[in-house]
């Protein structure tokens, strides 16, 4: 294992973690990322249960995720004319945590803390602004893989090749020999993130949370630079075949199609809607993406393997980060347990990463329902429930409603594993 040599692509949050571990287990790994850059843009995502477990492995890392955390409050669930009905705060407690984590952070953020850990690394080496145009394996699928690259990196030959590129992987599609969409499990669901100039919070540290008919979702939420981070989504009924297919022609022309079709869906939706267009159309870091599950039948096939959402992207579930943090050092420990023997390493990846997908990917049922419903008696129902919820603070009862999401960051006991570097 000294010397094995390892290709990871993808350089957001799984392929970081899979080459700070993967390093430490003694490989010689090289990151290669499409885009020319680190993206630092991006949502508020979180770090639960599994997640906290393996961060706090991580030398330096929970420091570093606490002091990037988005300083959120809480979360306000409001009507249209602004006034909220429900609250939910923080436990205070980050190893059983509420619908507010006490690691919730700007994606973009954390993609750099994981950077900043690995960049100074001698046996991990970063190249932007390349990706994989073949994968050659022997016929028996037990050798080195034949690589070749897009724009200029010479073509070499890697122990083991790990997809870290998201749910539309297309290296996935390469190692695999399958379509970009052959393993994704469409949501019926999409969404678009941004920031706007104006502080339509002003000055509050509380996300607002509206829904409007036709399963239109707002999410409103500060920045600590002062500016509002805004994340739409668009859920459409699932006995739609595929609700998303708009979406997904206006995102192959580029931003302002996409921004055209987004604000056209939302027009109308009242709250503080035209607000939030109008700063949508002037944004410059505006992104959108379908939200999916996916689903392989294994996680593997000979030296090429999946890690995070290339693998087992979870959708609803809110656990993706979770997931790609927990797989990547899952991978690591696996691979340098059995150290000479790379396919037991893969199997044993496999036989521990399948229960906690399996657990993690549970959608718990009328999820879509709950989150934005279709009609206007449906949001007058979902809204009463989940004042009642709050006014009785049953937090527990959501808790256990979301219990992959929400359980205790012991619940899966990871293994230890010993590590040479």
């Amino acid at each position: 294992m000294s010397q094995l040599k390892v290709l990871v692509v993808g350089a957001s949050i799984a392929g970081p973690t899979a080459a700070y571990w993967l390093a430490k287990a003694g490989a010689n790994v090289t990151i290669i990322e499409r885009f020319p850059k680190l993206r630092t843009n991006g949502q508020s995502i979180d770090i639960r249960t599994a997640g906290v477990t393996v961060m706090r492995k991580m030398l330096g890392m929970e420091p570093a995720v606490r002091a990037k955390t988005t300083q959120v409050e809480g979360i306000s669930f409001v009507r249209a004319n602004g006034r909220p009905y429900a609250t939910i705060k923080a436990t205070g407690n980050p190893d059983q945590q509420s619908l507010v984590s006490e690691y919730e952070i700007f994606r973009g953020d954390l993609a750099q803390v994981l950077f900043d850990l690995t960049k100074n690394n001698e046996n991990i080496k970063y190249v932007f602004g390349e990706q994989v145009a073949s994968m050659q394996q022997t016929e028996k699928n037990d050798g080195p893989i034949t690589v070749e690259f897009a724009n200029g990196l010479s073509t070499s030959e890697y122990d083991l090749v790990v997809a870290c590129d998201g749910a539309t992987s297309r290296t996935r599609a390469i190692g695999l020999g399958c379509g970009v969409r052959d393993h994704i499990k469409p949501t019926n669901c999409w969404a678009a993130y941004f920031t706007i100039e104006q502080d339509l919070l002003e000055g509050s540290k509380m996300v607002q949370l509206y829904s409007a008919k036709g399963g239109r979702f707002f999410a409103l939420g500060p920045d600590p630079s002062g500016i509002n981070r805004v994340g739409l989504m668009g859920l459409q009924p699932r006995n739609d075949r595929d609700a998303t297919l708009p979406f997904r022609e206006a995102m192959k022309q580029g931003d302002d199609a996409l921004k055209r079709f987004v604000a056209q869906h939302y027009k109308g939706a009242g709250w503080k809607t035209d607000k939030i267009l109008k700063g949508m159309m002037e944004t410059k870091d505006f992104y959108g993406s379908e939200i999916v599950q996916v689903k392989t039948q294994n996680l593997y096939k000979g030296r090429f393997v999946l890690v995070g959402d290339a693998g087992y992207a979870p959708g609803f579930t809110g656990t993706g980060t979770t997931l790609a943090i927990t797989g990547a050092y899952i991978l690591a420990g696996e691979v340098g347990r059995y150290k000479s023997d790379l396919a037991a390493g893969l199997r044993g990846y496999e036989e521990r990463m399948r229960p906690i997908i399996n657990d993690m990917q549970k959608v718990p049922p009328l999820i879509p329902t709950i989150i934005a419903p279709q009609t206007v008696w449906g949001i007058w129902l979902r809204n009463n429930i989940f004042a009642f919820i709050a006014w009785t603070r049953i937090l527990e009862f959501l808790q256990r409603f979301f219990a992959s999401s929400f359980a205790n960051s012991d619940k899966y006991r990871l293994p230890e594993y010993e590590w040479v570097a």
